[in-house]
């Protein structure tokens, strides 16, 4: 009898540490967005108690940054929650909004530095993690031959 099966995509054996820093991953996404979707209503609502420099050199409106924070908290916490649910296009959407998370924290850095430190040095784990991560396949069951 001719064999039938499939053969399987070569994938390298998943790290340990980079599938618990994937979950890990996953967790601080779905925080991290819940906390910056809070920062970004701060800035909404009332944003009086966030400082302004003057002569900054992207000098936007904080009501329009807290629009930024609430839009990008949201997307991390949605793609954390499929992340975790095992969705692959999630790890690159993930990467891609950590990258972005980053970027618009970098900028935010003046306004609230010790908390923008903290959520790039998230986000970098968090790049790193879901970047090194690759899903072995499940192993399938045998078949007892038929005749």
């Amino acid at each position: 009898m001719a064999n039938t099966r499939m053969p399987m995509a070569e994938t390298k054996p998943v790290s340990p540490m980079a599938h618990g820093i994937a979950v890990f991953a996953g967790v601080i996404m779905i925080i991290a967005g819940a906390f910056q979707a809070v920062e970004g209503l701060a800035g909404i609502v009332n944003d009086q108690y966030l400082v302004v420099l003057e002569n900054y050199f992207v000098a936007f409106d904080i009501t329009l940054w807290g629009w930024l924070h609430l839009l990008v908290g949201v997307a991390l916490a949605a793609i954390g929650i499929f992340l975790m649910r095992g969705q692959t296009w999630a790890r690159v959407a993930g990467m891609i909004i950590a990258g972005i998370s980053a970027l618009l924290n970098f900028v935010w850095l003046p306004h609230s530095p010790w908390w923008s430190l903290l959520v790039i040095a998230i986000d970098i784990l968090v790049i790193w993690a879901l970047a090194n991560y690759h899903r072995e396949p499940a192993p399938q069951g045998t078949r007892a031959a038929s005749s």
